[in-house]
C-alpha cells in the first residue's frame, strides 16, 4: 500500500494523469491504476524504470514506510526536452519531405560517374569525333556538378533539420498522445516501406544482369553502356532504400526503436563520421587512381569494392564501440 501511495504523490507532484505516466512507463492506463490502488505492485523492471522517470532512490520506492523523497546523486540535471504532438507532426511531415532530397543526392552521387565512362568509351570508339582529352574533361565537369547538386541537396536538408536536431542528439520525453499517433503513421506506412524496400534490393541484385550481357559482346562501347545501366539500376535501388529508410527511421527515433532504443546519442555520430570519412576517402582514391592512369574504364571498380568493404568497416566499428563501452 505504501509504494501505491509513493507512485499516486509522486505522479501528482509532476502534475501527470495516469494516462501520461502510462505512456511514459509504456504500460497500460490499467496497469497504473493498478499499482496506485494496490492490486498489484510493478516488477522490478518498472521500479528501476519509475526511480529513473521521477529522480527519486529504488530504496525510497521499496521502503515499507511514508517519508520525505529520497532523490538520486544527479547534480544540476538538464532538463529533458519534450516533442509535442504538433512538433512530432512538424517532424514527420518534414522528415517525409527530406527524404525525396535525400533520395535524389544519393541518386545523383551513384550516377555521377555515368558521363564520365560513357564519354571515356566514345572517345575510344571508332565514328565518334571525341577525343580523349575532351572526354575527361567534359565527363570531369558534369561528374563534379552531379555531386555538388547532391551535396547542396544534403545541406540544405541538414540547415532545414536545426529544430529537429535535438531529437538525434539529445535524450527526450514526447507527450501524451505523441507514441499512439507516431504508431498509427507507422502502422499506415508499413505496406508502403515493405514494397519500397523488396523493389530496392530486386534493382540493386539484377542491375549486374545489363552488365554481364554486355560482356557477350566484343563491341567495348556496348559493354560501358550495360555498364551505365547497370550503375544506374543500382542507383535507383540506393535511392529508394534512401527513400524508405528515411520515412521509417523518423518515425523509430520518436518511438525510440531500433537503433535508436539507445539513449547514448553517441555511437550513432561515430557511426554517421565513419561513414561519411569512408566514402569521401573512396571518392579521393577513386579521382587519383584514375587520373594517375588515365584507366577511366578500369577504375570504377572502386565502387562495388568500396560498398562490399564498408559493411565490414561498419562492424568492426560497432565492434569496437561494444568494447569501448564495457570499459
Amino acid at each position: 500500500m505504501i509504494l501505491a501511495d509513493k507512485i499516486i504523490n509522486l505522479r501528482k507532484k509532476n502534475g501527470w494523469s495516469q494516462e501520461e505516466l502510462a505512456e511514459k512507463m509504456r504500460v497500460s492506463r490499467q496497469a497504473v491504476s493498478k499499482w496506485e490502488s494496490a492490486q498489484t505492485a510493478p516488477d522490478l523492471e518498472k521500479v528501476l524504470a519509475l526511480s529513473r522517470l521521477f529522480g527519486v532512490t529504488t530504496d525510497y520506492l521499496l521502503k515499507d514506510e511514508l517519508e520525505d523523497e529520497e532523490f538520486t546523486d544527479e547534480p544540476d540535471r538538464a532538463p529533458v526536452k519534450r516533442v509535442s504532438l504538433a512538433l512530432a507532426n512538424e517532424f514527420l511531415e518534414w522528415r517525409a519531405k527530406a527524404a525525396k532530397d535525400i533520395a535524389a543526392g544519393t541518386l545523383l552521387c551513384v550516377v555521377a560517374v555515368i558521363p564520365l565512362i560513357l564519354l571515356a568509351a566514345a572517345s575510344q570508339a571508332p565514328g565518334w569525333a571525341v577525343s580523349e582529352s575532351l572526354a575527361a574533361g567534359v565527363g570531369l565537369v558534369l561528374l563534379l556538378v552531379f555531386v555538388a547538386a547532391a551535396v547542396a541537396l544534403f545541406i540544405s536538408c541538414g540547415f532545414k533539420n536545426t529544430p529537429f536536431a535535438f531529437i538525434d542528439r539529445e535524450p527526450f520525453e514526447t507527450e501524451y498522445g505523441v507514441d499512439g499517433m507516431v504508431k498509427e503513421r507507422q502502422k499506415a506506412y508499413r505496406p508502403a516501406y515493405v514494397k519500397c524496400n523488396i523493389v530496392a534490393a530486386c534493382l540493386c541484385v539484377l542491375s549486374p544482369i545489363s552488365l554481364f550481357a554486355g560482356l557477350v559482346t566484343e563491341k567495348e562501347l556496348f559493354t560501358v553502356v550495360m555498364l551505365a545501366v547497370t550503375l544506374l539500376l543500382a542507383g535507383v535501388g540506393a535511392a529508394l532504400f534512401t527513400l524508405a529508410g528515411v520515412r521509417w527511421a523518423s518515425t523509430q527515433k520518436l518511438l525510440k526503436e531500433g537503433e535508436y532504443a539507445t539513449r547514448d546519442p553517441r555511437k550513432r555520430r561515430v557511426k554517421e563520421t565513419v561513414s561519411t570519412i569512408y566514402w569521401l576517402s573512396a571518392a579521393a582514391v577513386y579521382l587519383a587512381w584514375s587520373f594517375w592512369t588515365r584507366d577511366w574504364e578500369s577504375t570504377w571498380v572502386v565502387w562495388p569494392v568500396a560498398g562490399i568493404l564498408f559493411a565490414a568497416v561498419m562492424c568492426l566499428c560497432n565492434l569496437l564501440l561494444e568494447r569501448d563501452k564495457e570499459r
